[in-house]
This record gives structure tokens, C-alpha cells and sequence, in this order.
């Protein structure tokens, strides 16, 4: 064997036994190990045919293309923009009720986490003919359902578009940016409640419901964004942070005919939400969630939409608070499915158009996670739950009368479904801890897999040149007895006679899930890499997190961070004595709620803790805003000491270890004040710390090279303070 040959065989071994590649930041997130995906599509409602939005690299173009569901082959391209010169890239559509006709969305303005302004233009798929339907851009364009008009939002005022006349009537003339939005949500409708288009057309397009919303009484709060103008511009907006006042919402029905409007009386409620409207089957019976300020008591009112008459259909009531469904279905005869927790797990019930109940569908102590529609043929239930284990997720189907329900899934893991609209097939999304991601095709009478779509095998094969770390799932209890789900990933060569510094990462926030058996995102390969530098990464989901049944989740109520860090701190002690664990080296990182957690743990767990970060932080519940901290909290001027005493701006002066807080000064959502009052309370208690601005960034921190930054800086800071050594290496060979 020539010398040659030896040196590479050598190489080749040292490479294999040894010197398995490293994980770097870079490499997470410049998209190294960024698992391969099915682009999102949107089901069709006519044939059993899906859409996709794709981008042509070749000729820089996007097209829409049509698939089958059951043989998943393109079946055309209905646009392509290379074939119109106008027409700039898709950012989004949506089609018509007889899905001949597409609203496509162009030149896209992002306004908060879910709104946006475009250039709409709408496109005939039998005539290809494209018309750019304004010279301005609006919000939330709506076809009518029978395609004659569209509804949309423009300058806080509501409009429908004629499309025969091609032209617009105005619905609302008396909008205002910070003082009357008609049709659109306010911020913290669209951050809390997640939507953002508040009116509906009716089944029979002769009606229009919205919600108006007065804010003028809401606070204002003001950012400063800097760019690269010589000024700063200021970017004021409507906020209502805890205790103060929100917007004043009513309900409106506007007739397309009559061009007349009348105002719903809901003069029985008093300083309340309307979280959610839609039309039933029925063309004049509008249906609306009403929730109470505190959302302990939710109402599901049917609305005349002739008189305004209005009556409570279902009533839900909860000792903490009512979760807003997204699962309300209505049935040819208006009877409904409704989701709820009532009887401590959320489970799937049916009502009939009274509102009386009909049947318990789901039952156990488990939870459903996901409703995925109603197939009226077979009077049959498709859902995700986790009656394999909290951390897995499974699909299922069932009768509307509770028989001839089948696990469909078959892996355990996290598992997902798209089913397919006359729902004989569905696409199943699979991942776990050690599985990339998987897409396939299945029939869903039994779950019989019929085609791998994707199964990521060149991404698992990369991988395994790295050697990763794996996540070992147990319960983790405490002394007080508190049984936690947990993972706990060690270092490849892990050897139990050294001790290992821990970091302990978590988000705890109400209804969260971070010990979960599925493939994580970028953070994941960052936790991979911190144990390859021999680090032991453990994950704790305490006490408020979910799944595991309401009392569960809503035990922290009107004292929001007491039992949540009190378990951190009891896992980290528990952590602490393993035998291979160097208890004088424990740290603790989190983001947003997660990152009000670890400055929490620093400060009230300052003998466990050695070093935190946190990133984006609350650090005071009465900076955050009305919406989210009230449904756990109540107000401050009705739960103070559950405010104050789980704040941690409030407990800086028993700071001892190190401490990183970082933030976006373009955080809409945590804003920047709250790490700056942070930082404020620290330097008045003398205390030394590190901190991180990232100018104009919002709570995500990202864009260019800001993620590689942030990651690069945080890896330093736990090396510095948890010892920048690798405990467990054999550096010989």
C-alpha cells in the first residue's frame, strides 16, 4: 500500500472514530440542515385537486399549479407570471366560490405579525384574462360567495367592489388610523386573537357582518425606528396594556341591496371581546362569539340578520378562562361542532341548531390538538390528539355518534394531516426526535400509505457524518411530587464518571409544549451543537404548560411565573444531582415569555443558576398587553401582588450570577421598554450585566446576518460562564 493510501486511510479512520464534523452556526443558519418540505397548498372545495404556489428559478417566475390528491401529479398550471408582463411576483391567493376566478395577491406590506396591504389583480382561469383591480393597495379582499363582489378594507374603512360595474360603494366612511377601524382588527385583536379580517359575507351575498372598532380611548405607545435616514421616524399605534382601556367593539350588518346598515344591540354585555363572527348555513342567521373582559364566560350568539335579534345558543364557563375556537363547523342542518375543555381535556361535541347538546364525540383523559373537518358522506370526525403519550401527536377518525374511530397514524411521533377535500386521501407530515421530517400520501379509511411524497433521506444521510447528540424523554419529579415531562440531550461520547455544566432551555408558557417527539427547528441544531461542545442541554415543560388536561395548564392562574419558574428551579435541582452533572454550572435560556422565565430563575433561583439569557423578555406584566396577560392575570388593579410578585424587574437585587438580556428595539409585541426598565432596576440595584440592542429588529430578531450574531453572541456568553471547556472530548487518537 503506497504512503498515500495510508494517510487517507488514517484520515479516513481518525475522521470516523474521532472527529465526527461539528455543528456550526453558520452552517444552522445559513440553511445547512434545513429539512426538505411540501410547499403549502391549498385544497380545492370542488374537486379533489389542490393548488400550489411555486417559484420557477429558472425563468424567476411563480405560478400557481393544480395537483390531484390521489395521484399528487400536476395537472396544470393555471398562471404563470412569465406570461404577463404586468403582473409582479404572487404572494398569495384565493379563489372564488366556483374557483374560476383568482384574487391575486402582489407587492405585499407587511403591517403587524398577520396584516398586510397588497396590489390585487384578478385573474379568470377560463379567459385568462388578468385586470389589476385598484391603483392603491388594500386589505383582505373577500369574494362574495356567489363571485359577483368583493369586500375589502382600505384606510380603516370597509368597501364592496361591483364586478360587473367595477365599481366600489363604501360600507363605513368614518375610519381613522388610531381612532375607528371598520372590518379590520385592532393590534391586539390581530397578536391574541390571531385574525385579522372582521366581517363576513353571508351565505346568500346580500349581507356583510363587521366589527367596528373605536379605539380612540387606547392608549398610544410610540417606537422609534431608526434606518439609515438622518431622523428617526416614529411609528405610533394603539396599544391597551394590562388594566387599561381597549377598544370599543360593535357588531354591524350591511345590506348589499339596500346599501343600508344596522348596529347589532349588545347592550347586555359590558367591556367584552368579539373574538370571532361567522355565517352559518343558515343565509340569515350570523353567528358571533362574545367573550367577558376577564374570558372566564364565553357566549355563542345566533344573530337575525334582519331584525338584529340576537340569542345565546351556547354558554362556556371556566373558574380561569375560555379558549377561543377556530373549530366551530356548521352542518347542513345548522347543527354544529364545537370543541371545548369543559370536562377538564379538550374534546369535540356536537350541537344542534338550538344549541342543545347532541353527543360527547371524543371522551378520555387526553386531549384533542387539532380539529381537521367533518365529512358529511360518512357522518365522520377527523382529528390530531395525544392519546399516544402527551408528547406524540396521532390521527384519528370517528363517528359523529363516538363509533368506528381508527388511529390512522401509525408512527409515534408527531404526526399531521391535510386531507383532501371529498377526504379519501390526506397528506401525513411525520417527524419525531431522530426523523426528519416525512411527507406521504394516504387513504383515510384505515391510514394505508399509498405514496412517499418526501422522506428527507439525504438530510438524515448528512447527518449522520455529524454524529448528533439524541434527546432522551423521562418524567422528571420533583421533591414536591410534580411530575414533568423532560428530555435531557447528552454529549455523543457522554461519559457518566465527569461532570457536565447543564443548560436548561424552555419557553413555560400557558398551554406551550417544548418536550415534544417531533424534529425541531433551527434551535434544535443549536442545542446539538452546545452538546457536541460537551454541554448536557435539558428541556423541562413545568407546571401551565399543555396537554395534559386543564387543570394542568390553568393551575397558574392569577399568579402567572410563580409555579412555572418554582418548577424550573426544582428541575434544575434535581438536574443538579445527578452524579455526572456539575451542579455549580447550571444556566437557563428562554425567549419571549420563555425569556421572562430565565430572567425569573436568575434572580428567585440565584443559589441553582449560574448564568441566564433572555431574549425579548417581559419583565414586567404590566407592560404586555390587555388581552393575554388578563385572561391569566385578571388586572392589575384587581391582582397587584400577582403582578408584582412575579415580575422580575422586582427581584433584581437578588441577582448573583451572570445575566444576558436582549432585545429589538422594533418590538412591536414585547417592547423594548421592558428590557430597558430592566435594565434601569439593575443599574439602580448596582448590579452588573450584559445586554443587546438590535435596532429596528421586532420580536423575532432576524434578517441578514442578525441570527448568526445573536447566536454567535450567545454561545460566547455560555462559554465564558459555564466554562468554555469541552468535558467530555478525547482529543487522542
Amino acid at each position: 500500500m503506497n504512503s498515500n493510501k495510508i494517510t487517507a486511510l488514517l484520515l479516513f479512520l481518525c475522521f470516523t472514530v474521532f472527529g465526527q464534523q461539528k455543528i456550526t452556526i453558520d452552517e444552522i443558519f445559513n440553511g445547512a440542515f434545513t429539512a426538505k418540505g411540501m410547499d403549502e397548498l391549498k385544497s380545492m372545495k370542488n374537486t379533489n385537486q389542490y393548488t400550489v404556489l411555486n417559484f420557477d428559478q429558472a425563468s424567476s417566475s411563480t405560478q400557481i399549479n393544480l395537483y390531484d390528491f390521489a395521484t399528487l401529479k400536476k395537472n396544470a398550471v393555471l398562471i404563470d407570471t412569465k406570461d404577463y408582463k404586468e403582473l409582479p411576483k404572487i404572494d398569495s391567493y384565493a379563489f372564488d366560490a366556483s374557483e374560476k376566478n383568482i384574487l391575486l395577491a402582489c407587492n405585499t406590506n407587511k403591517i403587524f405579525r398577520h396584516s398586510f396591504t397588497a396590489d390585487y389583480y384578478l385573474f379568470n382561469i377560463g379567459t385568462k384574462q388578468l385586470t389589476k383591480l385598484f391603483d392603491f393597495q388594500i386589505q383582505e379582499p373577500t369574494f362574495s360567495p356567489d363571485g359577483k363582489k368583493i369586500a375589502y378594507a382600505k384606510g380603516n374603512n370597509l368597501y364592496v367592489y361591483d364586478l360587473a360595474s367595477k365599481k366600489s360603494t363604501p360600507i363605513t366612511t368614518d375610519g381613522k388610523k388610531n381612532n375607528i377601524i371598520n372590518g379590520i382588527t385592532d393590534w391586539v385583536y390581530e397578536e391574541e386573537f390571531a385574525f385579522v379580517r372582521a366581517f363576513d359575507w353571508s351565505k346568500d351575498s346580500k349581507k356583510v357582518a363587521y366589527i367596528r372598532f373605536d379605539e380612540s380611548q387606547v392608549p398610544e405607545l410610540s417606537m422609534s425606528i431608526f434606518g439609515k435616514d438622518l431622523y428617526p421616524k416614529i411609528e405610533t399605534f394603539k396599544y391597551p396594556k394590562a388594566g387599561e382601556k381597549n377598544s370599543l367593539v360593535s357588531l354591524h350588518i350591511y345590506d348589499a341591496n339596500t346599501n343600508v346598515t344596522q348596529k347589532v344591540n349588545l347592550g347586555n354585555y359590558n367591556d367584552f371581546y368579539i373574538p370571532r363572527i361567522e355565517w352559518t348555513n343558515e343565509a340569515n342567521v350570523l353567528s358571533v362569539q362574545v367573550l367577558n373582559r376577564h374570558q372566564d364566560n364565553l357566549d355563542l350568539l345566533f344573530i337575525d340578520g334582519n331584525s338584529g335579534a340576537a340569542k345565546v345558543v351556547l354558554n362556556e364557563k371556566d373558574k380561569a378562562y375560555v379558549d377561543v375556537t377556530d373549530n366551530l363547523t356548521f352542518l347542513k342542518d345548522n347543527s354544529f361542532i364545537w370543541t371545548s375543555e369543559k370536562d377538564g381535556f379538550n374534546h369535540i361535541y356536537v350541537y344542534d341548531k338550538a344549541g342543545k347538546l347532541k353527543n360527547q364525540v371524543t371522551k378520555g383523559k387526553w386531549e384533542v390538538t387539532k380539529y381537521y373537518g367533518f365529512d358529511e358522506k360518512t357522518n365522520t370526525v377527523f382529528y390530531q390528539s395525544v392519546e399516544n403519550g402527551s408528547i406524540n401527536r396521532d390521527i384519528y377518525r370517528i363517528g359523529l355518534d363516538e363509533k368506528n374511530k381508527v388511529r390512522l397514524s401509525k408512527n409515534v411521533g408527531t404526526n399531521a394531516a391535510t386531507l383532501s377535500p371529498n377526504f379519501q386521501y390526506y397528506i401525513n407530515t411525520f417527524s419525531s426526535a431522530i426523523q426528519p421530517t416525512t411527507y406521504t400520501l394516504n387513504e383515510s379509511k384505515t391510514g394505508r400509505q399509498v405514496k412517499v411524497i418526501e422522506n428527507n433521506e439525504a438530510l438524515a444521510s448528512k447527518l449522520k457524518g455529524y454524529s448528533l447528540p439524541a434527546k432522551e424523554f423521562f418524567v422528571l419529579k420533583t421533591e414536591k411530587g410534580n411530575e414533568l415531562n423532560a428530555w435531557i440531550m447528552k454529549p455523543k461520547d457522554f461519559d457518566s464518571t465527569k461532570k457536565y455544566p447543564v443548560f436548561m432551555i424552555q419557553y413555560s408558557g400557558p398551554g406551550s409544549q417544548q418536550v415534544v417527539n417531533g424534529w425541531g427547528s433551527s434551535n434544535e441544531y443549536w442545542f446539538m451543537m452546545l452538546a457536541q461542545q460537551g454541554y448536557i442541554v435539558a428541556c423541562v415543560d413545568g407546571r401551565g404548560t399543555g396537554y395534559k388536561g386543564a387543570d394542568f395548564k390553568k393551575v397558574t392562574q392569577k399568579e402567572l411565573g410563580k409555579y412555572e419558574v418554582e418548577d424550573q428551579i426544582d428541575a434544575a435541582k434535581v438536574i443538579g444531582n445527578y452524579s455526572f452533572v456539575d451542579k455549580s454550572r447550571i444556566g437557563i435560556w428562554g425567549w419571549s415569555f420563555g425569556g421572562f422565565m430565565a430572567s425569573n430563575c436568575i434572580m428567585k433561583g440565584n443559589d441553582v443558576f449560574k448564568m441566564a439569557i433572555a431574549v425579548a423578555p417581559v419583565t414586567n406584566w404590566r407592560f404586555y398587553d390587555s388581552v393575554y396577560t388578563e385572561r391569566y392575570m385578571q388586572t392589575p388593579q384587581e391582582n397587584a401582588s400577582g403582578y408584582d410578585e412575579n415580575s422580575p424587574i422586582n427581584y433584581v437585587d437578588k441577582l448573583k450570577g451572570k445575566f444576558l438580556l436582549i432585545h429589538g428595539s422594533g418590538d412591536d409585541n414585547v417592547h423594548v421598554q421592558n428590557s430597558m426598565q430592566m435594565m434601569e432596576a439593575l443599574i439602580q440595584a448596582n448590579k452588573q450585566f450584559d445586554s443587546q440592542i438590535y435596532p429596528d429588529k421586532d420580536h423575532g430578531i432576524k434578517g441578514g446576518k442578525t441570527r448568526i450574531q445573536l447566536y454567535t453572541k450567545m454561545t460566547n456568553f455560555i462559554k465564558e460562564n459555564l466554562g468554555n471547556t469541552d468535558a467530555s472530548s478525547k482529543e487522542t487518537i
